[in-house]
């Protein structure tokens, strides 16, 4: 094994620095597949276009007042 797969074993068997790296190693893959995406997509985390939001109409609001279907 490689000197840097072996040091990573070590800090893994630490045990109170395990849930830290833990953390640390989610929440990096975390943010690499939202840029990632972000990339791809061209639109950042919750953002919407313009079309989409136009097309996301409430349901209430495509019904009669009283919630009941107008036709």
């Amino acid at each position: 094994m490689t000197d840097e797969v072996m040091a990573f074993r070590a800090m893994l068997e630490k045990g109170t620095d395990a849930d830290l790296l833990r953390e640390m190693i989610g929440f990096a893959a975390e943010r690499l597949m939202e840029l990632e995406v972000q990339g791809l997509t061209g639109a950042a985390h919750g953002e919407r276009s313009a079309a989409t939001r136009t097309r996301c109409v409430p349901r209430r609001a495509s019904r009669g007042a009283a919630g009941r279907s107008t036709g």
